[in-house]
Formats: structure tokens, C-alpha cells, sequence
């Protein structure tokens, strides 16, 4: 029986949530995954559909929730679906939703200097799954996510501010940043990348191949 995936893309279009999702979904077939794309937030009150699934990738950015559609979510989840997904598109979703950013571990609060020309992403667990045997890789015209994080969490990369792009006072140099991470939540797993401003973060293969792997590797594991 293959495996089912559910992505759900809308919100803030300049984080390109279709054409990120596109990236992706290609690769969840490769891997035997049955994908189903969705553009609204009412797929999470399906909670027959939702008992079945294998991996959530939520990619809506802001936007605003409803309590029965977070709740359908958080559920899945806690009940043992995974949770993966990458930059504004789960963790910058449904400010106001407290308990949605409980599950994803992370909400993002800063970019400074917007789009800046380049940083680097250092891979802190070489011994994860998700990252074994991937080098630290640099991304360029593009963002850099200042977050806040959930001390729980599992690092597998992180940033530093160089102190040179937005205030100093607010972003001081050599501040190390979280940049993914691993969570449980309730049976379910959670995966979150910040990077992925828009799809052409993913030229990058090692922005690309972390993604996909975790991905992977949140999604539920069937005994």
C-alpha cells in the first residue's frame, strides 16, 4: 500500500508556495508517496483523510486559521502523521495561533536586511539521517531567518549573524541561530528547515536533498 502525503499551499504568494510545493512533491512520488495538493485549509477538517496519512507538508504563510481547521492539524499529528515543511511556510503561519506553534517548534520573527547577498547554513548533527555525509552549504540573494525557537528541539543546522545586515542592537554579530531542527509531537514527528524564501533556495542540492530528507524521515512510521 503506498504511503500518503498531504501538501497544503496558500498564503503570502511571494514565499512562491505552489512552485516550492512543486519542488517536493515530485520527490515524495519517487519515494512511493501518494501525494495529494490542496489550496485550502479545510483539508484539515477531513479527519477520516487525515487518519490515513503518512506526512503533512504544510506551505501557507501568515494567513489566518480557524480553531476546527488547527485543531484537524494538531491532531494528525499528535496521533502519529508527520509534520515537515521549510521557511514561511510553517513557521510563519497563523501568528496569532500559539498552539500551532508549539507543534512546529519555531516561529520566525526577523529577517534582517531582507534578501542579503549571501550566508552561510552549517550542518551541527553530521550523524542524523537528515544530514549525514552533507557539508555546510551557503545561500545566496536571499533570506536569513531570525526565529524564535523551542528549547526542545533537536538542531541539525544552524546560522550566525554577521552583525552587517539590519540594527546591530537587534541583531547582534555572532548571534547562532537554529536553522533545522527535529521535534516530537505527541506520536507524530516534525521537521523544519528555515531556508526556502522562495523555490530557487532549492537550486542550492543541499538545501534541497536536507529538505527531502527530512521530509522522509517525519513521516509516519507504520508497524
Amino acid at each position: 500500500m503506498s504511503k500518503k502525503a498531504l501538501m497544503v499551499w496558500g498564503g503570502w504568494s511571494g514565499h512562491t508556495p505552489k512552485e516550492s510545493v512543486d519542488v517536493f512533491a515530485p520527490l515524495l512520488g519517487d519515494a512511493g508517496y501518494q501525494v495529494t495538493i490542496s489550496d485550502t485549509l479545510d483539508s484539515y477538517l477531513d479527519a477520516a483523510m487525515l487518519a490515513e496519512l503518512d506526512l503533512i507538508v504544510p506551505m501557507w504563510t501568515m494567513g489566518t486559521v480557524t480553531k476546527e481547521q488547527s485543531k484537524g492539524l494538531r491532531e494528525a499529528v499528535r496521533n502519529g502523521a508527520g509534520l515537515g515543511g521549510w521557511h514561511g511556510g510553517i513557521i510563519d503561519s497563523f501568528r496569532q495561533d500559539t498552539e500551532y506553534q508549539w507543534m512546529t517548534g519555531g516561529q520566525w520573527v526577523a529577517h534582517p536586511g531582507n534578501c542579503i547577498e549571501r550566508y552561510k547554513v552549517i550542518v551541527t548533527d553530521q550523524d542524523h539521517p537528515i544530514t549525514e555525509g552533507i557539508d555546510d552549504f551557503e545561500l545566496t540573494g536571499t533570506e536569513q531567518y531570525y526565529c524564535h525557537v523551542d528549547p526542545g528541539n533537536a538542531a541539525l543546522c544552524h546560522t550566525v549573524f554577521s552583525g552587517g545586515h539590519g540594527a546591530v542592537d537587534l541583531y547582534p554579530r555572532d548571534t547562532v541561530m537554529p536553522y533545522a531542527w527535529t521535534r516530537l509531537y505527541g506520536r507524530g514527528k516534525v521537521f523544519v528547515a528555515a531556508w526556502g524564501h522562495t523555490y530557487k533556495d532549492f537550486d542550492v542540492p543541499e538545501a534541497k536533498e536536507i529538505v527531502r530528507r527530512g521530509l522522509l524521515w517525519s513521516a509516519r512510521t507504520r508497524t
